[in-house]
């Protein structure tokens, strides 16, 4: 790639803020903002400088003018726009979910083929917390992993006098997910496991409701296995009185040698908690957006594979999908 990278940008809610930061911050020159929601689209433009504005894929598509395609859009886009892209010759960074089925994300990667690079935005992996689990490990600090737990706790679908729950306040469109937090939370937390200890597969699975009124589950129990006996264990809720609305996360990875903790916004090796680390995960929130962004261009740059490319993460999907089958949870074809 030549020049300073073009991006469009399609979809202008609440997490293309930290897009457009992090674009901004790797170096390249968003030219586009394409939303169905055009005064939407037109806000966030001008927030940050953008000159294009639109509401019609296909006529930005046609019109041109850039080499990456930013796909922060919400999950019934994904498809469609990721196919435009590659049809155009762009190449493609993709909000997760890539789509809403492991059959729709298959034929999604086999349509785009080698055609353009294809990155799926999952960033759990590069937040600040888990980078430092991450570093710990890989610097030998507690030896080869043996067994990973994870687990979410949050009060977001928790009611609210006289207000809805403060995560449907915030995203709207959980009120219609069948499949709510496998799905749209912990499949981040699937694929930080499959980071920290490689292939896993499902043994059982849980789920069940404890907010009122919502389709999809808001409470899990998942017990995963690899080879030679491995087992790893996520949990999580995110109707849990008392925790704060956006849910925070509790991992404890045991290796041959000692084992790392990291609950919530502090990282320590057991028995030398005298050394532990505390992060600041709002003021670093922006981070792994950054982190991310910076790594799609450098592959793009080096011809070097992405960390969470459409491969990598099609495994993800998998993994999250079978949880669902698990519990006996019938996934649309």
């Amino acid at each position: 790639m030549m020049g300073r990278p073009r991006v469009a940008l399609f979809g202008a809610g609440l997490i293309s803020l930290y897009h457009l930061r992090a674009w901004a911050s790797a170096g390249a020159e968003v030219v586009a903002v394409c939303d169905v929601d055009l005064e939407k689209a037109r806000a966030r433009a001008q927030e940050f400088g953008v000159a294009r504005v639109h509401d019609d894929p296909a006529a930005l598509f046609a019109e041109g003018g850039f080499e990456i395609a930013d796909i922060a859009a919400s999950l019934g886009a994904h498809v469609p726009l990721t196919r435009m892209a590659a049809d155009h010759g762009v190449q493609v960074m993709l909000q997760k979910p890539m789509a809403a089925t492991v059959s729709e994300a298959e034929a999604l990667v086999a349509y785009v083929g080698e055609r353009v690079r294809f990155m799926v935005h999952e960033n759990y992996r590069f937040r600040p917390h888990y980078m430092t689990v991450r570093r710990w490990i890989a610097e030998g600090r507690i030896g080869p992993v043996r067994h990973a737990s994870i687990s979410c706790r949050g009060s977001g679908l928790c009611p609210r006098d006289g207000d809805v729950p403060f995560l449907i306040e915030r995203q709207p469109y959980l009120k219609s997910y069948e499949r709510n937090l496998v799905f749209e939370t912990m499949i981040h937390h699937l694929d930080v496991l499959r980071c920290l200890c490689g292939p896993l597969k499902v043994v059982a699975a849980r789920l069940t409701r404890l907010a009122d009124g919502l389709p999809g589950e808001d409470t899990a129990a998942i017990l995963l296995e690899a080879e030679n006996g491995f087992i790893a264990t996520a949990d999580g809720s995110i109707c849990a009185p008392g925790y704060p609305p956006l849910h925070g996360d509790r991992l404890e990875v045991i290796g041959t040698s000692g084992t790392v903790v990291m609950d919530y916004n502090r990282v320590q090796l057991v028995g030398s908690e005298q050394d532990a680390v505390e992060i600041d995960l709002l003021g670093r929130y922006q981070e792994c957006f950054d982190t991310a962004m910076a790594a799609f261009l450098t592959g793009l740059r080096d011809g070097t594979a992405f960390e969470t490319d459409r491969l990598d993460n099609l495994e993800t999907v998998r993994l999250m999908e079978s949880v669902y089958r698990a519990a006996g949870v019938e996934i649309p074809q």
